[in-house]
C-alpha cells in the first residue's frame, strides 16, 4: 500500500513538473534542444573561420578542379533523404507502430552509412592526389585544413548519429523504444542533415 502511495505521489510530481516547464517540454528534449543550440554554434564557428580564411586567401581552388561535383550531390541527396525516413521513423513511433519506426530507423542508417561510405571515397581520392591537412597540389595550405577539420568534424557526427539510431533501431524491434526517444534521436539527426546544407553551401557550391 505505501509503495502504491509512494508512485502515485510520484506520477503527479512528474505531472506537475511538466505544467510547470516554462517551455512546455520535457527536461529531455529540453536537454537535446541545448546540446544541439551548443554544437550548432560550434559549427558555426567553423564555418565563419573558414569563411574568414578564404576571404583573406588571395586564391582559391576551384571546386570543379578539386571535387568530384555529381558525387556530392549524389551524397547529399541520400543524406536528405535519410531525414525523411526519420521523420517517418518518428511518426510511426509516435502511433505506437513499432515495427513500422524500426524499418525506417534501419533505412535511415542506411542512408547514413551510404553518406560515410561516400565522404570516405571521396577522402580517399583526395590523398591519393596528395591533399593533406597542411599542403595540398592546388597551392593554398589553408584549403586543406579548412575542409578535413570541418568535413571529418561533421562525419565524425554523422557516425555517432549513426550509434544512437541503431540503439534506438534495437530498442524498438524489442518494442521497448518510447516515442519520445525517437524523436529525440531524430532532433540529432535533422540537426547533423541541417548542418551538412550548409557545408555543402559554402564548400561546393559558393
Amino acid at each position: 500500500m505505501a509503495q502504491a502511495q509512494v508512485l502515485e505521489r510520484l506520477e503527479t510530481m512528474e505531472s506537475t513538473w511538466t505544467v510547470e516547464s516554462p517551455w512546455g517540454v520535457s527536461w529531455q528534449k529540453l536537454m537535446m534542444w541545448i546540446f544541439i543550440a551548443g554544437d550548432a554554434l560550434l559549427f558555426a564557428g567553423l564555418l565563419a573561420s573558414y569563411g574568414f580564411v578564404r576571404l583573406a586567401s588571395p586564391a582559391w581552388p576551384k571546386q570543379s578542379e578539386v571535387f568530384h561535383l555529381e558525387l556530392i550531390g549524389l551524397m547529399t541527396f541520400v543524406l536528405i533523404s535519410s531525414s525523411a525516413t526519420m521523420a517517418s521513423a518518428v511518426g510511426a513511433a509516435q502511433r505506437g507502430d513499432h515495427a513500422r519506426a524500426t524499418r525506417f530507423l534501419w533505412l535511415t542508417i542506411l542512408g547514413g552509412l551510404g553518406f560515410l561510405g561516400m565522404q570516405a571515397y571521396e577522402w580517399t581520392t583526395l590523398f591519393e592526389e596528395g591533399a593533406r591537412l597542411t599542403t595540398n597540389p592546388w597551392g593554398v595550405p589553408q584549403f586543406g585544413a579548412s575542409f578535413f577539420v570541418i568535413t571529418g568534424f561533421h562525419g565524425s557526427h554523422v557516425w555517432s548519429g549513426l550509434v544512437i539510431l541503431a540503439i534506438v533501431a534495437l530498442r524498438s524491434l524489442k518494442g521497448r523504444a518510447t516515442a519520445q526517444g525517437v524523436e529525440l534521436a531524430g532532433l540529432y539527426w535533422h540537426f547533423v542533415d541541417l548542418v551538412w546544407v550548409f557545408i555543402f553551401t559554402l564548400f561546393y557550391l559558393v
